[in-house]
């Protein structure tokens, strides 16, 4: 899971796994597998970032080489 902020402050944690597509709108915009949409405050660089940090914790790079 990665920590994201939503535009009304709010933390939560997002399950990567489950993105779907990842836009600029301006701000960061996540369509997700299910469908639903969520805007966040970090860049599109800091969430990709979080999202490799978290593949790296978890092993999920050594199922890919």
């Amino acid at each position: 899971m990665i920590k994201v902020t939503r535009l009304n402050g709010m933390e939560y944690y997002l399950n990567p796994h489950q993105i779907e597509s990842l836009e600029v709108r301006p701000d960061t915009t996540f369509q997700m597998l299910s469908g639903k949409i969520i805007v966040v405050k970090e860049t599109v660089t800091e969430v990709i970032d979080r999202i490799v940090e978290y593949r790296r914790r978890i092993g999920g790079f050594k199922n890919e080489e």
